[in-house]
């Protein structure tokens, strides 16, 4: 500590850079300062720090023999906590994700001790260092954050203790889909709606959630014991009713609890397959050397579609995309809201197959497709439909929302099917196809960081910087944080350093992302694990990305 002080006073009122000194180790007695990363000026991202503590001296040691579930939720209480302490100092902060509980490297435990990953913003006058002032944040503020943070006597442990086993239960609870042959689990009393678009907190005096008796399953969770909801099972769901009835916002509680939630956010009973992708159009974006006979045949000028490739993707072509590399990514579950679909993808109704004959239609619609996706892949799909009765002919599960509350139709909709049969023709003229995946040029990933500024970096949770690429993720609604984003573009810095064609690049990511994931990444603390499914959809909007068909 005395050689920082040291520095930081000699260094007063040089040219910013000279902070460049500080850069090193420090013994604080007892935790350890690393000062990893000094920003290059006042106005570039703030400098990295991390700072690490022997268990022995923090009276936590009792975390390291609880579950995975337990300890990642007691990382990112203490890095909470950390960000609460540090609020007093604007220059240090650290990074949090929301209402979610990731996986994240602001906080690790390891066999020695406790590691926080925060930043530091150095101060400054104009572009000259303000030694005293830094000395006074990283030698007197600094120390109490940590220590406070990384203290059991410091830390609410009521509130740590209902924390993780809030997120423990969730992570029972998920793992309890399978057995129960269930896709998603909503409990009752849940709060589903939230505050604003823009804004991820429960609103405030919403109708709690209550599922309905004949779709009411009962888990286990191994702290609150058992929870009664809503449990929607594999195969085909609709989710039906009026305008503003509910129906979106039961869909987009269920897509985001792929991960866990924080106590009081209101979804911290519901859960998710975590192989499961929302899809939907998204006009403009590029596809890479795809399989897509199952959905769109024989285009115009004969283009092939078996091995299909556009900077442009038109809405029907971009979501039978979608779908087809949530596919070869591993997806399980399907998620598809009609607001934000192809329409021409989704249905074609009896009056348009007699206008436009089949041999002048080249898509295949989602609806004749998706009962083999059942049958064939065991593929689930929730979809919220609210203007096409064709889709109750393949459903297995039917609910209304009506005010905020589920409804249980299936048999109701069983009677409207009979009393009004459809008169349209199933378009799917062959058995559903399956591909191997394709191929991932490593070489054109590295070439992409070499031609120019090497940069990994996230633009928030919407863009991913890579090299010179700046590659537009706003359409995949389940990435949490900018630090899955960060980690994606290093998954790709690792996955460009091997030679030649990876064959299965969703395997190889979903074998970076197991164990120590972070060991082989810098040592930053805005990283957070992401699924392999994001991963993959990142990588198929680069436009830059070189695939090799499997045909």
């Amino acid at each position: 500590m005395d050689q920082l002080t040291a520095t930081l006073k000699k260094i007063e009122k040089q040219n910013y850079r000279a902070y460049q000194q500080i850069k090193g180790q420090y013994d604080f007695t007892d935790f350890t300062l690393f000062i990893d990363h000094v920003q290059g000026d006042p106005y570039a991202s703030a400098s990295r720090f991390r700072a690490t503590r022997s268990w022995s001296l923090t009276g936590l040691e009792w975390l390291r023999d609880e579950s995975p579930a337990f300890q990642r939720a007691a990382r990112d209480f203490i890095a909470r906590s950390f960000e609460q302490f540090a609020k007093q100092e604007n220059s240090v902060s650290i990074s949090l994700t929301g209402q979610t509980v990731l996986d994240s490297t602001a906080v690790l435990f390891t066999e020695e001790g406790i590691e926080l990953r925060f930043r530091v913003n150095l101060p400054a006058e104009g572009r000259s260092v303000l030694g005293k002032k830094a000395n006074n944040i990283l030698t007197f503020h600094l120390p109490k954050f940590i220590r406070r943070a990384t203290l059991e006597r410091e830390l609410d442990k009521a509130a740590l203790i209902k924390h993780c086993q809030v997120v423990e239960d969730q992570d029972a609870l998920r793992e309890q889909l399978e057995a129960n042959n269930l896709v998603a689990f909503v409990a009752n009393g849940s709060i589903l709606p939230r505050i604003a678009g823009n804004c991820d907190l429960p609103m405030k005096e919403a109708v709690e959630f209550k599922a309905p008796e004949s779709l009411q399953v009962t888990l286990h969770a191994p702290n609150k014991g058992h929870v009664t909801g809503l449990g929607i099972p594999k195969g085909i769901t609709l989710i039906v009713g009026g305008g503003f009835h509910g129906k979106s916002t039961l869909l987009n509680a269920i897509e985001r609890s792929i991960y866990d939630h924080i106590p009081g956010d209101g979804r911290e009973y519901i859960v998710a397959d975590n192989k499961a992708m929302k899809i939907r159009a998204e006009d403009g974006r590029c596809v890479h050397h795809l399989n897509l006979s199952n959905y769109i045949n024989h285009l115009p000028m004969g283009k092939d579609t078996a091995d299909f490739s556009t900077q442009d993707a038109s809405g029907s072509t971009s979501q039978a995309a979608w779908l087809q590399e949530s596919i070869e990514a591993g997806a399980s579950t399907l998620l598809i809201d009609e607001d934000t679909s192809a329409t021409n993808f989704m249905i074609r109704d009896e009056r348009m197959q007699a206008l436009v004959a089949k041999g002048d239609e080249p898509i295949t619609p989602l609806v004749d497709r998706i009962g083999q996706l059942r049958d064939d892949l065991d593929i689930s799909t929730i979809i919220v439909m609210g203007g096409s009765g064709d889709y109750l002919d393949v459903a297995d599960t039917v609910i209304q929302m009506h005010d905020y509350q589920a409804v249980d139709v299936t048999e109701k909709a069983k009677e409207v099917i009979a009393q009004h049969p459809t008169q349209r023709h199933n378009e799917s003229e062959e058995r559903l196809q399956t591909f191997p995946p394709r191929a991932l040029n490593r070489v054109a990933l590295m070439n992409i960081l070499t031609d120019g500024k090497f940069r990994v970096n996230a633009k928030g949770k919407e863009s991913l910087r890579f090299g010179k690429e700046f590659t537009d993720l706003s359409a995949l609604e389940q990435i949490e944080s900018a630090d899955e984003v960060n980690t994606i573009g290093w998954l790709w810095f690792q996955i460009a350093q091997l030679p030649g064609w990876c064959n299965h690049p969703a395997k190889e990511i979903e074998e970076m992302l197991s164990g120590e994931w972070h060991a082989a990444l810098p040592k930053q603390g805005d990283l957070a694990k992401p699924r392999t499914l994001d991963v993959m959809a990142a990588l198929n909007r680069m436009r830059k990305s070189q695939f090799k068909s499997s045909c």
